[in-house]
C-alpha cells in the first residue's frame, strides 16, 4: 500500500520560506522518481518540481526555478520541497506525487492528500 503524506504547510508572508515534507511508505522509494505539485482556486495544476530516483537530475517549473529546491532522503523515504521567497501566487495545495519508474517521464500513479500554502500579508 504505497501512502504518501504531505506536511509542513502554513501561512506565511511574501518573501518568507517554508519547507514541506513527504514522508513515503509502501513501496521502495530510492527506485521511484518522485514530484511535487499543486493546485489554486482559478489556476491551472502545475507540476512544480521533479526528481530522478537518485536525485541526480530535477525539473522546475518556470514559476518557481530559483527559488523552490527538491530534495530527497532515500534513507529515510522522505522527498521535500524547500520554497524560498514566496509570493502570494504560490498560495496552493501542495501534493506529493510518486512516479511510476526512475524518472519522471514515465509519469505518475500515486499521490498523497495535499497540504495548504498560503502566502498572505
Amino acid at each position: 500500500q504505497v501512502q504518501l503524506v504531505e506536511s509542513g504547510g502554513g501561512l506565511v508572508q511574501p518573501g518568507g520560506s517554508l519547507r514541506l515534507s513527504c514522508a513515503a511508505s509502501g513501496f521502495t522509494f530510492s527506485t521511484y522518481a518522485m514530484s511535487w505539485y499543486r493546485q489554486a482556486p482559478g489556476k491551472e495544476r502545475e507540476l512544480v518540481a521533479v526528481m530522478t530516483a537518485a536525485g541526480s537530475s530535477t525539473k522546475y517549473a518556470d514559476s518557481v526555478k530559483g527559488r523552490f529546491t527538491i530534495s530527497r532522503d532515500n534513507a529515510k523515504n522522505t522527498l521535500n520541497l524547500q520554497m524560498n521567497n514566496l509570493k502570494p501566487e504560490d498560495t496552493a495545495v501542495y501534493y506529493c506525487g510518486k512516479g511510476r519508474m526512475t524518472h519522471w517521464i514515465g509519469g505518475y500513479d500515486y499521490w498523497g492528500q495535499g497540504t495548504q500554502v498560503t502566502v498572505s500579508s
